[in-house]
């Protein structure tokens, strides 16, 4: 019996709890079909029936499954069927998006020609922002290394200020300026890499033009104390190549030792001044000290705003680098990420224009030792004082000579002959001298002996000449002289050699 009543009980148990659930079940909210991602299909909430929400949908779904030419062909179809529709700003962007998502060199190519057409049609329309920085995406998406091509970065910096300066408005701003702060980061790496193998070559200038690029364009560099280090370090170089240099005189290298030395101190004081909490402003510090020249003190708006961008960096992990290996982009964590990136690109240093600088200081210096003239112009030497290499002598008087000389340093004392100079009637200029020309008795030279000759006049010869009759001169011995005249050997002679 009691085991009876417990069975009735635990059926009548039974019962309830089962009726509970199906009341349960038909009180119960049926589940809602989750929606869609707003991010891909930003229109998806928006009630509407009509055949060009419904082919926006279909393409978006597409898109979503990375069936890009579903979602292509869907949409041109939308915006050739339905050219009014509310749709055809979201769906002309949309083509470049499928573009731009299937990735390679002819897609990207394609995406940037549909956001740039985009820009074209809709320029007043908040989604042109959003064109125009996806158009630097695409080029910060196939940028390399720093040591290799740099075409894809520097389009990357352009289409991101283009897209700042123009829409400075745009919610997307921030972002931009965050990305243009990572091609910076890149680009400023490539040229002060390049700046510290000239600087290790000892080719200076070209080290110094390098350099004062990356510090004057990209000064929130994160390694931007150790790029004025090597402009220290390049000047220092020049001072001391100067100072070793032979043949100039000690007072032209002394002054250009000096000019080079100033130039270096003034970039070691701007390590300590621009950036206090970087690593290498010990250094500058440590270089000062051995020149012995005063080291400056940085303000305190200076060391926060420093220490706000050390702080913005993320630290470089071991993962990074050994990721940097195998990655195909560069590696941009060190970047800033607070400050004002650079909008515009400065006047570059060129290597020839600091050798004309230069030339130009040696020559300063080598006019510095010269001495000047007291009233500013050249004076010609006198008639009689020997001429100088730096001022003119005076030219020949024409038409005669002043009183007490010639006009040429020398006076005549005598002519030939006892006689004045003759006039020259086609002379063009007069004879200088003075007109008399008799010499004093004193000075008359003695008289010459008579000539003495032996045989007088009238006298015959010892041995006279027959007249009429020519003497014969002597005959030349030629027995010793070879002559072909000789008679010509007979018989046995011709044998004998003798």
């Amino acid at each position: 019996m009691n085991r009876l009543l417990m069975k009735f009980a635990a059926v009548a148990l039974a019962v309830l709890v089962l009726a509970g659930v199906s009341a349960e079940a038909r009180t119960k909210k049926p589940k809602h079909k989750k929606h869609e991602d707003l991010s891909a299909n930003p229109l998806a909430n928006v009630a509407s029936k009509q055949p060009d929400r419904e082919l926006f949908d279909k393409a978006m779904a597409a898109m979503k499954r990375n069936r890009f030419d579903v979602a292509r062909l869907d949409l041109q179809t939308m915006l050739n069927t339905y050219p009014d529709s509310e749709y055809r700003m979201r769906a002309k962007l949309a083509v470049g998006d499928t573009w731009f998502k299937e990735g390679g060199a002819a897609a990207l190519t394609q995406a940037e020609a549909e956001y740039k057409d985009f820009i074209t049609f809709f320029p007043q329309a908040p989604e042109a922002a959003e064109a125009q920085m996806k158009v630097g995406d695409i080029y910060y998406e196939q940028m390399e290394k720093p040591d290799r091509d740099y075409t894809n970065a520097q389009n990357a910096e352009r289409e991101y200020r283009a897209m700042i300066n123009m829409f400075p408005d745009s919610s997307l701003v921030p972002r931009a300026k965050q990305k243009l702060r990572d091609v910076q980061e890149v680009l400023a790496e490539r040229e002060a890499q390049i700046g510290l193998y000239y600087g290790s070559r000892e080719n200076f200038n070209a080290a110094v033009a390098r350099l004062q690029t990356v510090s004057d364009t990209y000064p929130l560099y994160s390694k931007s104390d150790q790029v004025l280090l090597g402009i220290g370090d390049a000047y220092a170089g020049e001072a001391h190549t100067i100072q070793i240099a032979p043949g100039l005189p000690p007072a032209i290298k002394e002054r250009m030792r000096a000019i080079y030395q100033n130039k270096a101190a003034a970039a070691y004081a701007r390590v300590i001044t621009r950036y206090p909490m970087a690593p290498h402003v010990e250094d500058a510090r440590d270089r000062l000290v051995a020149m012995n020249r005063p080291i400056p003190e940085a303000t305190p708006e200076q060391a926060a705003e420093n220490d706000a961008e050390e702080r913005s960096r993320q630290p470089l992990r071991f993962t990074d680098k050994t990721f940097d290996l195998i990655r195909h982009g560069p590696a941009v964590v060190e970047a800033v990420h607070v400050g004002e990136p650079s909008l515009d690109d400065p006047k570059r240093t060129l290597a020839p224009t600091l050798t004309k600088e230069n030339i130009a200081l040696f020559e300063a210096a080598a006019r510095a030792g010269r001495p000047a003239s007291p009233s500013g112009a050249v004076t010609p030497t006198g008639p009689n004082e020997p001429p100088r290499s730096d001022q003119p002598s005076e030219a020949p008087l024409q038409g005669g000579a002043p009183a007490g000389g010639t006009g040429v340093g020398v006076s005549i004392v005598s002519a030939p002959n006892g006689a004045g100079p003759a006039a020259d009637p086609n002379a063009v200029i007069p004879s200088v001298g003075p007109s008399k020309t008799e010499v004093p008795a004193a000075e008359q030279p003695a008289s010459a002996p008579e000539q003495v000759n032996e045989i007088k006049p009238g006298a015959a010869s010892a041995q006279p000449v027959a007249a009429g009759k020519k003497k014969k001169a002597p005959k030349a011995d030629l027995s010793d002289e070879s002559s072909s005249r000789k008679k010509k050997k007979k018989g046995l002679g011709k044998i004998n050699p003798f």
